[in-house]
């Protein structure tokens, strides 16, 4: 099966997208090419990581032409907002999303792979083994949004108003990870079922509130729209992830722990980067981890 690799990032994460890079390159296997999404200053920055097997895809490429970014007054440049005349301004976080669903309409492959910046391979992966009889390996917790993930209820919300579906819903799985695979023809097939049932560009309607999960949406589409064909759902996760700065101490010993917790079928790891620890030590700790 032929995998597109996708990490959309941006310039504050050059450094952590070339551990990714470097641990992609060391242990990912099979048919795979990596295409990094990122707006368009930040295309010289990202360019030398390019490769056989690697190429950087300016968001120019992949938005309609009246949706663009502009430095942020309130940063004084420092971040983009993203304007258009259909949506309050967007911020980094929603473009990246709206690249990596985009990018489905532009490549020839069976699989979407989406790994995040933060995210270091340690064990070697072949993603064709995702695939089983025709179905492809989908990240879902069942159960998995109590009522009290207030930002989860509204992503859900807004992905059954783009889906037709009911904005609210008594099980509500979550889908959300930083190692995830779609399946590319759904992924097509969700973006033409938003445009019928919206009458809008795909992109204009995702954009009508800033309540954007992309992982939610695919999530739902594939579940509810689909019933469930061509996907086989699955709780456990590839990536041992340390989302917040409370769960270990901000110190090497505690990176080790957070180490040490690493699951046997987990392939790989990911600090979120405003957890303080440094680039090397993730490195040094990461690459010593024994493949299995």
């Amino acid at each position: 099966m032929k995998t597109a690799v996708m990490t959309a990032s941006w310039s504050a994460d050059l450094e952590r997208c070339t551990l990714m890079c470097e641990s992609l390159d060391r242990f990912l296997s099979g048919d795979w090419h990596h295409y990094l999404l990122v707006e368009p200053r930040d295309v010289a920055a990202f360019k030398p990581l390019e490769g056989p097997r690697r190429s950087v895809v300016s968001e120019a490429d992949l938005f309609p032409g009246w949706l663009r970014s502009f430095p942020d007054p309130i940063s004084f440049g420092r971040r983009q907002v993203w304007l258009s005349p259909f949506s309050v301004p967007l911020r980094g976080r929603h473009a990246q999303q709206i690249r990596r669903l985009a990018l489905a309409q532009h490549i020839d492959a069976d699989m979407l792979l989406s790994i995040d910046s933060d995210v270091v391979m340690v064990r070697p992966f072949d993603p064709a083994s995702m695939w089983a009889d025709g179905q492809m390996r989908m990240f879902r917790i069942d159960g998995g949004v109590s009522q009290k993930m207030t930002e989860h209820r509204d992503w859900l919300a807004h992905a059954g108003h783009l889906l037709g579906l009911p904005a609210t819903i008594e099980l509500a799985h979550d889908y959300i990870n930083t190692f995830i695979g779609w399946r590319v023809d759904t992924a097509r097939a969700l973006l033409g079922h938003i445009e019928m049932v919206s009458g809008k560009n795909w992109v204009r309607a995702l954009i009508a509130s800033r309540a954007i999960s992309e992982c939610t949406i695919y999530g739902r589409f594939a579940d509810e729209v689909l019933g469930g064909e061509g996907h086989a759902p699955s709780d456990q996760a590839l990536c041992h992830m340390l989302w917040f700065r409370e769960t270990y101490p901000e110190t090497l010993a505690g990176l080790e722990i957070f180490m040490r917790r690493l699951q046997p079928e987990q392939v790989a790891v990911g600090v979120q980067s405003f957890v303080h620890h440094p680039i090397s030590e993730i490195r040094r700790l990461a690459f010593s981890v024994t493949p299995q």
